[in-house]
């Protein structure tokens, strides 16, 4: 007959491989679900837009931020990482992003909200590229599982430009 440790050893490696197979299924499950995320920023106020000492841009913006990202969560959702970002170009760079604001949402429950701030994160470009530049205001998301892949998204709202000479 097996010894106890054979069977100990066939029972263990049944185990793991029922509970990889249930986590994959349990992954893939987040594929069908319907997220239609919807949000909307406005720049209530330039509270500040200077040229620092050594030469770089800065601004302060108060923003509205509305989300409604309450179809991100399912059952296999731990929580959502969001961030604004300020998306511009510049002569050397194609793509510059500055994060404004972010938060961690733990649940459904705060996944809708309404939030006016001013941003959290310093808006500064190095040189003096900011005044009258376009720029977008992007909602970013990372949604962490309880199992599976991390899977992130954005929303791109353009059309924001800030003035012409410093404040």
């Amino acid at each position: 007959m097996h010894s106890f440790g054979y069977r100990a050893n066939a029972i263990l490696t049944f185990s793991v491989t029922a509970l990889a197979f249930i986590c994959a299924i349990a992954s893939l499950s987040d594929n069908f679900s319907n997220q239609n995320p919807s949000a909307e920023i406005q720049i209530l106020n330039i509270n500040r837009f200077k040229k620092q000492s050594y030469e770089n841009d800065e601004v302060s913006l108060t923003l509205d931020i509305t989300a409604d990202l309450e179809s991100l969560f399912t059952w296999n959702t731990k929580q959502v990482f969001a961030f604004v970002a300020a998306e511009y170009e510049t002569p050397k760079n194609s793509l510059n992003q500055v994060s404004l604001w972010d938060a961690i949402i733990p649940d459904k429950e705060h996944a809708k909200f309404r939030i006016q701030t001013s941003n959290k994160y310093r808006f500064i470009d190095q040189g003096h590229n900011l005044r009258g530049k376009e720029f977008n205001l992007t909602l970013h998301w990372h949604v962490m599982p309880k199992t599976g892949k991390m899977f992130a998204d954005k929303i791109v709202m353009p059309g924001y430009s800030l003035p012409d000479a410093y404040k």
